[in-house]
Parts: structure tokens; sequence; C-alpha cells
């Protein structure tokens, strides 16, 4: 391999492997043992989890662009709620009948956790030396309006009030309440119509672009990764040995193991592979625009992150929502997203990605998944042709004093999300992640979008799990040291909820949380 001028890491890949075997085999010349391509949080776990399991593995990451975490990583292309489903009511749909499923919610939260324990034992071994440069303390609110949404927001709370991993969640219906958790709901607006909100105060705000870099480099910086920036990957070939991969500035290596972690280019890597596992997918890219302020009065009276319910016809990750952010120690507060369209898979991408995509093995799906959603459609064009006065309406609905001069737009990350052929229903939009794995666990991706980051390590667990099957017995214990919930449900077992819930608080340094009981 030729190193390009933004190798970051000096040792050269092609003076030796750094031990006689690869993955789970002997033998081998390949370059890397493992070869992440991608520089976002998805990557940047994947290789902690790797060193964490086999710290003799030779491990690279490659990133298109000449930074770390620019796309779908980066806090201002994300919400950095650190989904734990405790005020995302899209986790936690109405059924017909009225009744409230929070299946969903529970999962996603019980993916945090995992999450979150891995951030706490790198801070605690010091790979992660200050938790306050990349995750907050932010109380997280559902806030409704409407006798209908009320009475919804009444049994979504009763069911998750008697769960461990919602301990605490408060549910107020009275205006005076609600305007002391957050003044700018309440401020100037109506006082007849009904209205309701919780708060868990253990949610947060996460800068996911900042805790990529410090992984990233830390692990770059020790000689257990090998950083390749202001490279693109153009071609993966099958081979012997694993995989030969090429791109630009003469980059051409070989790699026992290849995960795909470039956000929305993941889709047209993998059908670049040529891996049988790939037929059938397409994406739908969707863009987004947030409004952001930095005022400092507005900014002081409003600590929390709040979620509405999503507009009829909207897809679940356009559900509204008023957040404190922290980035780069500086508050400020976001509402987003307005949806919109563009035919790039990244934000920095090409305008004909999707072009580029279609398959004839995937194009039937696609244009099933188009008929089936033309309300979607419906509702991103109406968003395209929003005025800015339309727009602030919808602000207001959250913050009725609200006025368009106090904030400024911005464009958040591309997303993609996952049209799957689906075996008796044919083309279906999903709008979750979704690992893909070669049949012989060599090459791996991850497809989709929300809740994505937050639940960064059980996706990477299960990558794990999927190409690594006969080494995962050995990993177990590296696996529990970090992760002290590994292979258990924190669900079924509430008092280990409690421990893990108090600890990773603690070495989080969130909400000045003292030492848990042991």
């Amino acid at each position: 391999m030729q190193p390009d001028g933004n190798d970051v890491h000096s040792t050269s890949a092609t003076s030796g492997p750094a031990h006689d075997g690869p993955p789970g085999a002997a033998g081998s010349s390949a370059a890397y043992d493992a070869l992440l391509v991608g520089g976002g949080i998805m990557s940047a776990t994947l290789a902690t989890l790797l060193h964490q399991v086999e710290p003799t593995w030779r491990i690279g990451i490659v990133e298109r662009l000449d930074e770390l975490a620019q796309e779908s990583s980066g806090p201002w292309n994300n919400a950095g709620t650190g989904h734990a489903a405790l005020c995302e009511l899209n986790y936690s749909p109405q059924r017909p009948d009225g009744s409230v499923d929070v299946s969903k919610a529970i999962e996603v939260n019980e993916q945090f956790q995992v999450t979150r324990q891995l951030w706490s034992f790198l801070v605690e071994n010091g790979a992660l030396p200050d938790p306050s440069t990349f995750i907050h303390p932010s109380p997280h609110l559902s806030f409704v309006w409407g006798a209908e949404n009320v009475e919804y927001l009444r049994r979504r709370h009763a069911l998750l009030a008697e769960h461990p991993l919602f301990a605490g969640i408060e549910l107020t219906e009275d205006p005076d309440v609600i305007a002391e958790w957050a003044p700018l709901l309440m401020a100037g607006r109506d006082r007849s119509e009904p209205v309701a909100a919780t708060r868990a105060l253990g949610g947060t705000d996460v800068d996911f672009g900042s805790l990529t870099r410090q992984l990233v480099t830390g692990l770059a910086d020790s000689g257990a990764v090998r950083l390749h920036l202001g490279t693109e990957v153009r071609r993966l070939t099958r081979t012997p040995e694993g995989w030969h991969v090429t791109g630009t500035h003469d980059f051409d290596t070989t790699a026992r193991f290849v995960f795909v972690g470039a956000g929305g280019q993941a889709l047209t890597l993998l059908q670049r592979s040529g891996i049988e596992e790939i037929r059938g997918y397409g994406g739908f890219p969707v863009s987004g625009e947030f409004w952001r302020t930095t005022n400092p009065e507005i900014v002081a009276r409003h600590q929390a992150k709040v979620y509405g319910k999503a507009a009829v016809g909207a897809p679940p990750m356009s559900v509204p929502h008023l957040d404190t952010r922290v980035v780069d120690g500086a508050p400020s507060l976001m509402f987003g997203p307005y949806a919109g369209f563009s035919p790039r898979f990244l934000k920095h991408g090409s305008l004909f990605d999707l072009l580029r995509s279609v398959r004839l093995h995937n194009l039937r799906p696609m244009l099933q998944a188009g008929l089936r959603n033309l309300g979607l459609v419906v509702y991103l064009v109406q968003q395209l042709l929003a005025s800015k006065k339309a727009q602030l309406k919808e602000l207001q609905a959250f913050f009725p004093d609200a006025r368009a001069e106090d904030w400024e737009k911005i464009t958040a990350g591309q997303r993609v999300q996952v049209i799957k052929d689906v075996p008796g229903q044919g083309g279906v939009l999903q709008f979750g992640t979704e690992v893909i794995t070669a049949r012989d666990g060599s090459i791996a991706g991850l497809l989709g979008a929300s809740p994505g980051a937050s639940t960064a390590v059980p996706a990477m667990l299960d990558v794990m799990a999927r190409c690594f099957p006969d080494e995962m017995a050995d990993w177990r214990p590296s696996l529990e040291k970090a992760i002290p919930s590994y292979g258990r449900r924190l669900s079924d077992d509430p008092e280990l909820a409690r421990t893990v819930l108090a600890q990773t608080s603690y070495s989080l340094d969130l909400d000045g949380a003292a030492p848990p009981t042991r």
C-alpha cells in the first residue's frame, strides 16, 4: 500500500504483518486484520471494541474527508439526543384501538444503556479523559397539546413508569408545572387548551463528533489504529485472503475483514463489493434543516430536549423537537427538523448518488416502496415549498413567542432510509438501521438512520457476533469487563438496571451523581 499525504499514523502497512494470523485464521499476508471505511461514530466504536478484545490486531480507518465525523456524526448534523426513548414519541406509537406500544422504546433504551456502559468504562480507564467534552445532562421532555394527545401521553407514561429503565419519569397536565420545566413552551400559549408533558431528568445531550474524534485519535496516537484521511474507497474486490481495497491517492491495501460504516455511501460501496446479501436493497435520501439560536436570553430559558408528535404523513425521523445543544462548550437551541430532499447520499456527496445506486435487482423494490409511501412524497414536497413564515409557525407551536429574527437556518446531515425487498411484501421503506453481512463474515455494513449513533455499541456488537461467531466466546470476558451487562437484559433485572444507571451516571459526571452503592 502506498501511504497518502493525509496518513495520520506513520507506521507503514507494507512493513509486514503485526502478528502471524488474520481474524480466525493463520498465515495472513493481509495488511490489515480489520479495515473500517468511514470516519464516524460507528467505525470509531467498532475500532474501540476490536482493540479491546484483540489488542494485537492491525486496524485501519479510511475517511474520504479531511476530518473525522463531518457527516452524520457531526454535532450540527444530528439532534445529539442520546436516544434513550425517554421523550421520542415515535418509539411508542399508538395502535388503532388507542392502546400504546412501548416495546420499541424499551428496546432503544436498552441499547443506549449498553452504549453508555462502554463510554463509562473508557472514562474510568482514561481513554476518554473528560466526559464533559462530549456528554451533558439535559432533561428529556415529551410535550403534547389537545385532549386526544394528552390521553395518549397519559397511557404512554403509565406503561413506562413501571419499567426499571424509565424509573422516575414524571407526568404533568398543569401548565404552571410545564412552565417551570421548560418556560418557552408556555410563554404566550393559550391556557385553555389541554396540555401535558413528561420529564425524565436522566436525559443527555451528546456531541458525537467530539466523541468520535477522541476515540479515533486516541487509538491512532497509541498505535492501535492507522488512520487515512482525505481518502475515498472506490473499489472492493474479494480475494482468497479477504478483500483488496483501492481508492484515491493511490490507496491500495488488503484486509481480512472490512466494515463499511460510511453513512449513506455504505449502500453504494456494498453494491460495489458484489456480495449477494445486498441484492434487493435500495435507499431513499432525506435531507433536513434546523433553525438554531444562540441568543443568550432565549437559550437560558430552555434547558431541555423537548419532543412532540410527528405531523400526519411525516416520517418518524421528522418528529419536531426543541433542543438544548452544547457544542464545543457553547450552548444553543435547535428546532426542527424541516424535511427536504436531495439526491445526495452524503451531505458532501454527489448529485448522482441516488441514480448510481439503482440496479436491476433493486429497481422494482424501490418503485414499490415509492408507490406505497406517496404520503411521504407529498409531505416532502410540502416541506420543500414551505415558506419561512410557515416554518416559523411550526416553531411557534412549541415556542409561541418565537421571532424569526432570533433564529438562523442550518442544513443537517443526509439520511438514507433503507428500502428492503421483503419476501411476500415487495419493497418496504424502513426507518431504522440494518446490518448487512456477507455469508462468510468477511465484510459488513450498516444502512439506515435513527436511532443510529446512540445505539452504536450494540450495533457494532451485532457486527462482531455475525462476522466472528467463533471468537465471541473467547472475547466474552473482555466484553463483560467493558460492558457489565453484556449478554443480559436490564429490563429483566431491576437491581442490575439500577446499578448500571448509577455507575454510568457517576462515571460520566451526569447530574452530580453520587458514587453507586456496591
